[in-house]
């Protein structure tokens, strides 16, 4: 005969009051954040379809186009956010290695402190640096490089007399998601396997071997989280870019001259005080372009990180 207490099912602890308030919170948390995004999205949707379905007529009475003006915006955005990875991603890596694997602990220490707190740095305070600071230096190396090199077409000239051109937001961009992806690498080649590092030294690596068979392999898809995270952070950006930029709604590829494409974020800033009736739509339609391809991206890295998801250090 079968005893009685092996057909009653396994008794399970009683879960203690912490870890029910904690199950609570967490789940209300990311209730709520699910709420909030898809209130964003109704709000953005809702408010844009006057301006995707505008007539002629209507356009014309507040002078702004929907269609007429997201193509420039949408390559103006993704261009400067471009140009913004392109110089901040590798000195981001190199800091990041620095830090983890070459600097004594107490100049590693100091670093982080300092790169983390590039982060506290208000946008508003970034594009004084860029206009006061950045634009005048930088002014003469672009009238030497349209002198030099003004037959390469992103090189052509006239070249800008201020120096606030897309090519100075772009490394005000750079400076402003540095401190992300440094941050994030850091923490991601700090987590490499002791072993992993151990074994590719004892088979006669050296420092720099190492990381590239070890380090870099396994801190992957945490740099492409990392990068996109910083792409996120430089296409969303505003006050930076509009105080820098001398915008017009253009598409060029052209670094140096005083007209350059503005972005999406900018434009929305510049227009929104004096914007009315049909014209606040048309900028929140380009606000809704703007959270999609935000949305993309992050879709991107996160199914570029869980296809390596058993050695990321991100997860």
């Amino acid at each position: 005969m079968t005893s009685a207490t092996t057909s009653q099912p396994a008794l399970r602890a009683p879960r203690r009051l912490g870890d029910r308030v904690f199950s609570i919170a967490a789940t209300t948390s990311g209730v709520i954040i699910l709420v909030v995004l898809a209130s964003v999205a109704i709000f953005l949707v809702s408010k844009s379809v006057p301006a995707l379905v505008a007539t002629d007529k209507e356009v014309t009475d507040v002078g702004m186009s929907f269609w007429g003006n997201i193509g420039p915006l949408v390559f103006g955005t993704i261009w400067a956010a471009a140009l913004a990875l392109l110089f901040a991603v590798p000195f981001a890596i190199a800091i990041a290695l620095f830090i983890s694997h070459y600097a004594p602990r107490r100049i590693a220490q100091g670093l982080g402190y300092a790169i983390d707190l590039l982060a506290a740095i208000p946008s508003v305070v970034y594009g004084l640096w860029g206009i006061m600071v950045l634009a005048p230096a930088v002014q003469p190396i672009y009238v030497w490089l349209v002198d030099n090199v003004g037959w390469f077409p992103l090189f052509a000239g006239p070249v800008s007399g201020t120096g606030r051109t897309v090519l100075t937001v772009a490394v005000v961009l750079a400076v402003m998601i540095l401190p992300i992806i440094t941050a994030l690498s850091r923490e991601i080649f700090l987590q490499t396997p002791r072993l992993h590092e151990e074994a590719a030294l004892a088979l006669g690596a050296t420092k720099w071997e190492m990381i590239k068979m070890a380090v870099l392999p396994f801190g992957r898809p945490g740099i492409i989280s990392a990068t996109m995270l910083g792409l996120g952070r430089a296409l969303g950006e505003t006050m930076a870019v509009a105080m820098v930029l001398s915008p017009a709604v253009i598409v060029s590829f052209a670094l140096l001259q005083s007209q350059n494409p503005t972005t999406i974020a900018a434009n929305i800033a510049l227009n929104f005080p004096e914007a009315h009736d049909l014209g606040v739509n048309v900028l929140i339609a380009t606000g809704l372009v703007l959270f999609i391809i935000t949305l993309i991206v992050n879709s991107l890295a996160r199914f570029i990180v869980n296809r390596r998801k058993a050695f990321s250090g991100a997860n």
